[in-house]
């Protein structure tokens, strides 16, 4: 009888084991290259820092290169599995490479006409206290973006500053955020390296990239470093 109630109890466990569902991440990379002069090496690396440190974490890891190309029905149910979304982009122009663009109009549009995303935009006759940008179904996920500048640090937030007059990266990367928050994400801190065209120390942000996702998404007393980094040819976005 003993062992019978032993073997119950590991089939049990075993059965409880497997109902609970592996936390997903999509890594998705918008690096645009132009050759001799972005080749992605550095946006491939802080790629890489993400990746390794998800996986300490035993979450699986869905990865999607934009410029390798992409079918927008998966990248919808890539977005549907994925618990945390981390978009990394070169900063070209102030905003993201336009194939990122092109991305977002294709996978948000088919996740607008599934119904999957999102429904409608949040607003409705019987109750006009429904504000706009509340319709999304996505709520629970998170996104944030970890993005490469040749802008110095100092720029932002300071109203001195003749061209952000005191903005905030966060700021200039509202028309990505508000995509995801239409949606029903919660946007994160985001990451950044400034000035990587002139500054010696690039690797520094590297290395200290995974305590940030570490604070961000709060893995506490969880956390694991990740094996350490190769940083080599890192002054390419």
């Amino acid at each position: 009888m003993l062992l019978l109630y032993s073997f119950v109890f590991i089939i049990n466990t075993l059965r409880s084991k497997e109902m609970v569902e592996t936390k997903k991440v999509l890594l998705i990379n918008a690096h645009l290259t132009y050759p001799n002069w972005t080749e992605g090496t550095l946006n491939n690396a802080f790629h890489q820092v993400a990746k390794d440190f998800f996986t300490s974490q035993a979450f699986d890891v869905l990865e999607t290169t934009v410029e390798d190309g992409y079918n927008p029905e998966e990248e919808v149910q890539k977005h549907l599995e994925a618990d945390i979304v981390i978009l990394q982009m070169p900063v070209n122009w102030f905003g993201a490479p336009w194939i990122y663009k092109k991305y977002v109009d294709e996978v948000f549009n088919s996740g607008l006409f599934s119904k999957s995303f999102l429904t409608d935009d949040g607003r409705t006759k019987d109750d006009p206290t429904k504000q706009y940008g509340t319709g999304g179904h996505l709520q629970g996920k998170k996104f944030m973006i970890c993005a490469t500048w040749n802008a110095p640090a100092e720029a932002f937030d300071n109203p001195a500053q003749q061209l952000l007059q005191g903005k905030s990266a966060a700021d200039l990367f509202l028309n990505i955020t508000s995509n995801y928050r239409f949606c029903g994400y919660e946007i994160m801190d985001g990451y950044n390296c400034f000035d990587i065209f002139r500054r010696s120390d690039i690797a520094k942000d590297l290395e200290n990239y995974p305590s940030h996702l570490n604070e961000v998404f709060k893995f506490g007393s969880n956390y694991t470093q990740p094996r350490e980094q190769k940083n080599t040819h890192l002054f390419s976005l």
